[in-house]
């Protein structure tokens, strides 16, 4: 039984070094290669040093027209959709990618690091066990 538990653990050890080198390897490749611009920038807007995208949504008479139409909630939910939208693609991707191929690849990490241990495999602690129970025998039937 010792054997089946410590190639369950060198498995998700493995696997666990699989995940992380894939996603960190795949996370890099895509933020090498992420572009962070859009179709939809009218143009932009220069301070300072500074360069700030213009798009279509930012503008005060496209919010005024979302409020108008579906109030203050629209507005707020317009919002959290673009934001959650923007987290799926370009350099943002990549570091999604990343985070969650270290979370999982730290559960089977951990998985593998906590799984239960014996100290002794079971022919030997049946061995203690029988010993030490024949002499129990051996005084009570004395």
């Amino acid at each position: 039984m010792k054997w089946k538990i410590a190639d369950l653990r060198t498995c998700l050890s493995i696997i666990s070094a699989v995940i992380m080198l894939a996603g960190l390897g795949s996370a890099a490749y895509l933020y090498q290669a992420a572009e962070n611009h859009s179709a939809d920038i009218l143009g932009y807007d220069i301070e300072g040093n500074s360069a700030y995208p213009i798009r279509p949504e930012d503008s005060k008479k496209y919010l005024r027209d979302l409020e108008s139409i579906s109030g203050k909630a629209g507005v707020v939910a317009d919002d959290l959709r673009r934001r959650f939208a923007g987290l799926w693609q370009g350099k943002s991707l990549a570091l999604m990618i990343a985070g969650i191929s270290i979370l999982v690849s730290f559960a089977f990490f951990y998985a593998a690091n906590h799984l239960p241990s014996r100290l002794k495999p079971d022919d030997q602690s049946e061995a203690g066990r029988n010993e030490a129970g024949s002499g129990k025998q051996a005084g009570r039937s004395s």
